[in-house]
């Protein structure tokens, strides 16, 4: 197994996956695919979607097996949540 490290900082990473995402991928799949992973090669733009964060960075890694990964989960913010959440009573 051959382990891959990350090119670029975190910072970098995030500007560039987020302006792929948002400028030419985020119009092809926002509309049929809210909830579901995008997984994007930020070298290259080539990007897999998928029911979750596993499947898609696998599918990915077989179309560019030295991708350098970033993963948007299509309609939302954040892929995942960590801590509490605060609601609002009415």
């Amino acid at each position: 197994m051959t382990l891959r490290q990350p090119l670029y900082s975190k910072q970098e990473f995030a500007k560039r996956g987020d302006e792929i995402y948002e400028s030419l991928i985020r119009p092809q799949v926002e509309a049929d695919n809210h909830g579901r992973i995008v997984a994007i090669d930020i070298e290259t733009g080539a990007f897999v979607v998928a029911d979750d964060t596993l499947t898609a960075t696998d599918k990915l890694l077989e179309k560019c097996p030295n991708a350098q990964t970033w993963v948007v989960k299509i309609g939302h913010r954040a892929v995942h949540h960590f801590g509490g959440r605060t609601f609002k009573s009415s």
